[in-house]
């Protein structure tokens, strides 16, 4: 057999399988797109879901890849074990509705033992125990012997998650030979020792789970393949694992090399050389993707990568920054097959040399204040470190919180791992109290901070709506980075653009950015210090980097509208003064694609006579077609010609004047229409008080008013329908209906009233005396609250002078009601007390006046025990 060569047995299979009239694809990014059940790819068959479960046609029914892929499970064990690593290349091939089982089988086996020249005697299949046909298969077209075919059960062979697709699967194994058992006379296929290793799996998509293990056939059934291209890699080289492959051994030297240790003597720099051997092949081809450092999701497991690496260089004695000239080495072994790591090299050693540098200015120290908790752990006798001290060395030195768990275990040491989350969240909190973190100004702390005050930004969006421009800076919301990759949010600068930002009342523009690579949606534009523009968004696709030459491009549409309502404001204003006097100012607006908000300093509420006036003089201006002229000039000459300027702004010695005709004049930042007749028309929704003399008008123009018209007929329409009656004849109908109404409202309570009288009934001969105070307490069906406390008026009326107590049931639910006369109050009865004293007794609570008070309850049984306990609450009240 020859030793073939990682990249050579990677374009085989490639080869192989196009020769097989499959479709081969490039491999795809190690970030998911648009799947956020994961955070990263993690096997061969991952980026191609949407083709497996229908969402989207597949380029072609058979596919073949070698997909990079990262698994952070179990990073811990990496280094720990030979058998560990996070970064590994899956060749996989695809069938959708194509091919099934036959050609499969067939397959796999005419490329490993024809192609790759692997010993057929050394190769044993698995089948599932159920899948009789693949068992036939194997052993009757393949000829493998029955002996040699192994049956495993649902948890080895049969690929399921949930619901959906799923199915039997068909492993081979590799026996490595004697030296690599576990010594066991019964030890074969199935052994959890490194003698047989699994190099391929068939998975046979071919049923349906409907979640509850209920199982019915795919109409079209699916092939996806997986064989680890390190572990084919292992048994075609002959060599003991992963790290002693052609294209690791040469990276796994070069650490050695670097730390002038030899790989093999020692165990503790065995597993240091591991983590670092497999942690920048990792590092380097997350980079490549666009994944950048950062604290949270795909960035914090880079993160967590390159600084375990970083960690482990210290341990091995290696000074000072070393992970690029091992990327370097990563690059050199992986470019034939993924070119993009030596086009983005450049990029890939500044992301690195940056983040290594960043932790070697805190490791020192953080390690020095680590090994101080360690002594005081040791006098104290503890052997777990308290939260708040893992969140400081998280905190204050850059220590991932996983790296201070790896250290002190080498310890036989342990963290709080609860009151770490606990601090982190107080940390949070304290945060969000102080409405973010502030700097020593008092100014919010932000991302923008760390930008150099020297890059700023040309606006050309009063005459472009796009342009070419190339990206000068990237953030995402905490942190400067050299790329932005996929679903990822985000601030773009670039050093020229056609996009407004938030200012002057008008909202930002939103558009797209685009690069060779990438797309870039823009949902808002802030400026920032300097002149800068902040296009915050989110990549959609592809990746955006530093340096990137961009296409930018507003959406013209939400523009024109805003400049309608924009420049609509400026008529308003001059409107405004008119009718109510030059006292009225600006006190701030809110202009964007859908409505115009404008608040002015008046002292009172506008009469409707007033808005009708204001609106006519704006509409009257926007069919006069006033040209709208804008030009810079001196401030003093500006302020010459009388334009309005905002009250309290500050502005430069140019400043930007747009005047419309004769009518308006106005200092002004903002993006205007070209003639006042664009507006078309003008309407004021509302006129509120927002402070003291300060007021509101909301208003529409143009499309936004005409859609709002559309609605409001809409919903006319539909009320006549509701009430039978048109348009034309629908303000007569509702007259008629509030007639009826009042008149059926005033019948039913005159009926209510004679239904309470006829519950009530002849109750007089309930009264009782206690104290020279008289009692009526009664029990009524059906009566509510209202018709309780007209009773008790019409009662106390009759008895003369006394306490009234009512109770009756509606629906199942307990009124309560006790009223009380001033003479029998002046004797010391209380309809408050006695009702909070008994309302308990049917299940509830309440209380009031001495004169009048209510409850409700829900215990209908428990009235009478109320009536009777009245009496003895009564004696007490009388003194």
């Amino acid at each position: 057999m020859k030793k073939y060569g990682v990249n050579e047995l990677r374009q085989m299979f490639l080869d192989f399988f196009e020769s097989k009239d499959h479709l081969v694809m490039k491999s795809f990014s190690l970030v998911p797109h648009n799947d956020k059940s994961l955070l990263l790819i993690n096997a061969g068959m991952a980026p191609l879901k949407p083709y497996f479960t229908g969402q989207e046609i597949p380029p072609k029914t058979r596919v073949a890849t070698c997909q990079k892929c990262i698994r952070t499970g179990d990073i811990e064990n990496v280094g720990k074990t030979a058998r560990h690593g996070t970064f590994f290349e899956m060749l996989g091939n695809f069938s959708f509705g194509d091919y099934f089982k036959d050609e499969a089988i067939a397959w796999t086996w005419e490329f490993l033992t024809e192609v790759v020249g692997l010993d057929p005697d050394r190769l044993y299949p698995s089948v599932y125990e159920d899948d009789d046909e693949a068992f036939d298969i194997w052993n009757k077209k393949i000829g493998i012997a029955p002996e040699r075919i192994f049956r495993f059960g649902k948890a080895d062979n049969f690929w399921e998650h949930g619901a959906g697709p799923c199915g039997p699967c068909s492993e081979v194994y590799y026996d490595r030979g004697e030296k690599y058992g576990c010594g066991k006379p019964d030890c074969t296929v199935g052994c959890d020792c490194d003698r047989y290793m699994e190099i391929w799996n068939n998975v046979f998509t071919q049923f349906d789970n409907d979640g509850h293990n209920n199982y019915t056939k795919l109409e079209k059934k699916n092939i996806d393949t997986g064989m680890g291209l390190e572990r084919l890699a292992c048994v075609c080289q002959e060599v003991d694992s992963m790290f002693d492959i052609d294209t690791l051994y040469a990276l796994r030297q070069h650490v050695s090399s670097m730390a002038g240790a030899e790989y093999g003597k020692e165990y503790k720099t065995d597993v240091s050389i591991r983590v670092i051997t497999d942690h920048i092949r990792s590092v380097t081809f997350m980079i490549s993707d666009g994944i950048l450092p950062s604290n949270s999701g795909r960035g914090y497991v880079l993160r967590r990568l390159l600084r375990r690496a970083c960690r482990h260089g210290r341990l091995l004695g290696i000074q000072g920054e070393f992970l690029v000239e091992l990327a370097k080495t990563v690059i050199a072994g992986s470019k034939d097959g993924y070119p993009e790591l030596e086009e983005k090299q450049d990029f890939i050693f500044k992301v690195i040399t940056k983040e290594e540098n960043q932790f070697n200015k805190t490791i020192d120290q953080g390690l020095s204040i680590l090994a101080d908790m360690e002594e005081e752990m040791k006098k104290n006798g503890e052997t777990v470190l308290s939260g708040e001290n893992a969140f400081k060395l998280y905190d204050t030195y850059g220590f991932p919180v996983d790296l201070t768990i790896e250290i002190l275990e080498e310890k036989g040491f342990g963290i709080d791992q609860e009151g770490f989350d606990a601090a982190v969240a107080e940390a949070k909190g304290k945060s969000k109290g102080t409405f973010g973190t502030h700097s020593y100004t008092g100014a919010e702390e932000t991302v923008y901070d760390q930008i150099d005050a020297g890059i700023t930004t040309e606006f050309v969006g009063y005459d472009q709506f796009e342009c070419e421009s190339e990206v000068t800076v990237l953030t995402t919301e905490e942190e400067v980075v050299e790329a932005l990759s996929d679903g990822e949010k985000g601030t773009v600068i670039v050093n020229k653009t056609p996009f407004y930002a938030t200012s002057g009342g008008q909202e930002a523009d939103k558009g797209i950015i685009k690069t060779a690579e990438g797309t870039f949606v823009v949902t808002d534009v802030i400026k920032l210090a300097g002149g800068k523009f902040g296009h915050v968004g989110y990549v959609s696709e592809g990746m955006i980097k530093v340096g990137d030459h961009v296409s930018l491009s507003i959406d013209q549409k939400r523009r024109a509208h805003a400049a309608a309502n924009h420049s609509a404001t400026h008529l308003l204003q001059k409107a405004l003064r008119i009718v109510l006097g030059t006292h009225v100012e600006q006190a701030g607006s809110l202009n964007n694609e859908d409505r115009l908000r404008f608040d002015f300093t008046h002292f009172s509420a506008m009469t409707p006579e007033e808005i009708e006036k204001v609106e006519t003089i704006v509409n009257s201006a926007i069919q006069e077609s006033h040209p709208v002229v804008v030009r810079n000039m001196p401030i003093e000459e500006a302020k010459k010609t009388g334009a309005a300027a905002l009250f309290g702004e500050k502005y430069g010695d140019i400043v930007r004047v747009v005047s419309m005709g004769d009518f308006s004049i106005e200092f002004c930042g903002g993006t205007h229409v070209s003639n006042t007749s664009s507006i078309k028309a003008f309407k004021i929704l509302s006129e509120t008080g927002v402070a003291a003399g300060v007021r509101r008008i909301e208003a529409l123009t143009g499309d936004g008013l005409m859609k709002y018209y559309a609605d409001l007929e809409k919903k006319f329409i539909e009320t006549a329908k509701l009430v039978k009656a048109t348009p034309d004849n629908l303000a007569d109908k509702i007259n008629h209906l509030v007639a009826d109404n009042k008149a059926l409202k005033s019948e039913v309570e005159s009926l209510k009233s004679k239904l309470a009288k006829d519950a009530m009934g002849d109750v007089m001969d309930q009264v009782i005396e206690i104290k020279g105070v008289k009692l009526l307490a009664a029990k009524l069906e059906g009566v509510d609250m209202n018709g309780l406390r007209e009773l008790g008026d019409q009662l106390k009326e009759k008895i003369g002078e006394g306490m009234i107590l009512l109770a009756s049931v509606n629906d199942g639910k307990v009124c309560l009601m006790a009223t009380a006369t001033q003479e029998a109050m002046a004797k010391g009865a209380h309809a408050g007390n006695m009702i909070k004293a008994i309302a308990s007794l049917v299940g509830g609570g309440g209380g009031g006046r001495p004169n009048m008070a209510q409850a409700g309850g829900k215990n209908p049984a428990g009235i009478d025990d109320a009536i009777a306990r009245a009496k003895e609450v009564l004696e007490g009240q009388i003194g």
